[in-house]
């Protein structure tokens, strides 16, 4: 008998999934993949291999499958990646403990890796906001063991939410009171700033939960709980245009209602890391899970940015 691809919890799931569509397996044989990022100039997605310190390279072919190569190794641990206004590639890294930022050349400008005179933790996911200011987070994840980095005792007091000010250059701490701060993803007006805690990965008294913050300019307020995850922990996570939010889990993607509802899960045979949207409709969302990188078909389009 073949396992349900679906859980639909609310009806209007079944108008957000294509009945039909495969859960396509695109590659295998990571340690533990994450940070998918798409190039629709390129019709290609990048995506971490952490543990073996690189960055792969998916490249489609016109039959909706394609080929993996090796887009840079070693990567530094790298994590959580996006691109920025100008479509450079922005990359957290465990490894090195900083943000970076890929050129046009091939070059890396480090754009954060000290707040008030000491080093972060392992910056582990970052997005792009259109005033061209990038939120990321900075858990402890890297410094825990030697396995995804150099294990290390945190210097910042806090395990905080930044932003880099796309003019100056300037980091603020815009949050401090997570447990694990993880994915994040901005509704698609940008009027708020959905960010994981998922704090529960190594004591299951501890968050595993989303919340929730209006984004006023450079500084966020309303704190609260969006949703709870209830297999695991939430990691990656991105919202549509209609402003569901879909997050990992252990036993696949979640997607919420704008109201925090759980509309549904995709389930996957992996334990899910992360997700993006992509494809030339934005309606392929590529999932890193474990070892493996998947795809399926939605019947909505991504809302990430560029």
């Amino acid at each position: 008998m073949t396992a349900p691809l679906y859980q639909i919890d609310d009806p209007a799931f079944s108008q957000l999934i294509v009945g039909s569509a495969l859960l396509d397996q695109l590659h295998s044989g990571c340690r533990w993949a994450e940070g998918p990022v798409w190039f629709d100039d390129l019709q290609c997605l990048l995506f971490s291999d952490i543990p073996n310190q690189r960055i792969l390279r998916w490249t489609a072919d016109a039959a909706g499958g394609g080929a993996v190569s090796t887009f840079r190794q070693p990567s530094h641990f790298s994590n959580g990646q996006t691109r920025d206004r100008q479509g450079r590639l922005v990359t957290c890294e465990h490894g090195l403990r900083r943000v970076t930022r890929t050129e046009v050349d091939g070059s890396l400008t480090v754009l954060a890796e000290t707040y008030q005179g000491k080093r972060l933790n392992s910056p582990n996911d970052v997005v792009v906001h259109s005033d061209g200011s990038l939120w990321f987070t900075d858990p402890t994840y890297g410094i825990l063991s030697d396995y995804e980095g150099y294990r290390c005792t945190p210097e910042q007091p806090v395990r905080g939410v930044y932003r880099i000010d796309g003019t100056s250059g300037e980091i603020a701490c815009v949050v401090g009171d997570f447990n694990q701060p993880n994915g994040l993803a901005f509704s698609p007006d940008e009027r708020t700033l959905y960010i994981a805690d998922s704090g529960a990965s190594h004591d299951d008294s501890n968050p595993r939960h989303i919340r929730a913050f209006d984004v006023h300019g450079a500084r966020l307020s309303n704190n609260r709980e969006f949703a709870l995850i209830d297999a695991g922990i939430p990691d990656g996570i991105r919202t549509d245009l209609a402003g569901n939010l879909w997050s990992s889990a252990a036993d696949g993607v979640h997607c919420f209602a704008p109201d925090g509802h759980r509309l549904g899960k995709i389930l996957v045979p992996e334990a899910v890391a992360n997700l993006t949207f992509g494809g030339p409709r934005r309606n392929r969302l590529f999932i890193t899970a474990t070892t493996s990188l998947y795809a399926i078909y939605v019947s909505t389009t991504g809302a990430q940015r560029p």
